[in-house]
């Protein structure tokens, strides 16, 4: 065999740095060693991966080609090194991908609840992002897996539907449609002129929240854009606006009375939550448990 996992190292630390020599300290090699393995791999498969643009390396049709395939062959690598690690020894343990919801709100006690004495030298590393990032960081073997709460329009995804969310429509106590004493619903054209504080685009919240409300109200005015639903539960207590969040996100405020359930003519809305990994990726034991338990979560 030609190539050697080596060679896909350095491509891929050239491919995402731009240069041998940025490439070279990433993987802890001279740039004239980084530069030789780079050529030794070209020449193995008789193609130039990269385009010579004076001292950058831009990634060409046949390096995009590779590209996927790389990372799959040294994730894959990665796992077994993983699965066969010196019991005892620290090794970097799973790195997991949240969107914001799930990763502010749920996973930490997950991770708590799966964590047991004998992996208590495998550190998780939790990336939180929106939906889309996640997703995208999946299909890119960045993350082991994701937790995401919104629809993955990824190709390449094992996309699993998970826990069921509630979600509902909250506002101040001193929001004109907090209804008060009177227990009136709050019509459907109250809600189209009302003005909603929303999720940025890319937000599973945000898609999520679209597709429960659209099919009634058909347009939302927008109050404000926040990229995370922290921010928007606080400019609702506020009185900025109106929101539509997970329950899971609002308790706190609706306990201490700042913010309250809107009553509403909508029916009731919720939506799924997602785990997801790359088809192509080898499950580690430790990914497989883990994958389990959340199966196994109650919350």
């Amino acid at each position: 065999m030609r190539l050697s996992l080596r060679q896909l190292q350095i491509f891929l630390a050239v491919a995402e740095s731009g240069s041998t020599a940025a490439a070279a300290s990433r993987v802890a090699l001279s740039q004239s060693a980084a530069s030789a393995a780079l050529n030794e791999l070209e020449n193995a498969l008789d193609t130039r991966l990269f385009d010579r643009i004076g001292k950058r390396l831009a990634l060409n049709d046949n390096g995009r080609l590779l590209l996927p395939q790389a990372k799959q062959m040294l994730d894959a690598a990665a796992t077994i090194e993983q699965q066969f690690a010196v019991e005892g020894v620290s090794s970097a343990g799973l790195h997991i991908g949240a969107s914001t919801t799930i990763g502010t709100y749920l996973l930490p006690a997950i991770l708590a609840a799966a964590a047991s004495p004998r992996e208590v030298a495998s550190v998780p590393r939790v990336m939180i992002a929106n939906t889309a990032d996640i997703a995208a960081a999946v299909a890119n073997f960045d993350v082991d897996m994701g937790l995401i709460e919104g629809p993955c329009h990824e190709p390449g995804l094992q996309v699993e539907p998970w826990l069921c969310d509630e979600l509902i429509v909250v506002c101040s106590p001193d929001h004109p449609l907090a209804g008060g004493k009177s227990g009136a619903k709050v019509s459907l054209k109250a809600l189209r002129d009302a003005g909603w504080l929303m999720r940025e685009p890319g937000s599973g919240t945000r898609e999520a929240v679209e597709h429960a409300l659209m099919p009634h109200l058909h347009y939302r005015h927008a109050a404000g854009e926040f990229s995370n639903s922290e921010a928007i539960k606080h400019a609702a207590a506020e009185g900025l606006g109106i929101a539509c969040l997970s329950r899971c996100v609002v308790d706190d405020l609706l306990a201490v009375g700042r913010l309250v359930e809107m009553r509403t003519t909508l029916p009731v809305l919720s939506r799924h939550f997602y785990l997801v990994h790359n088809k192509h990726k080898v499950l580690s034991v430790q990914l497989r448990y883990f994958l389990e338990f959340c199966r196994r979560w109650k919350g």
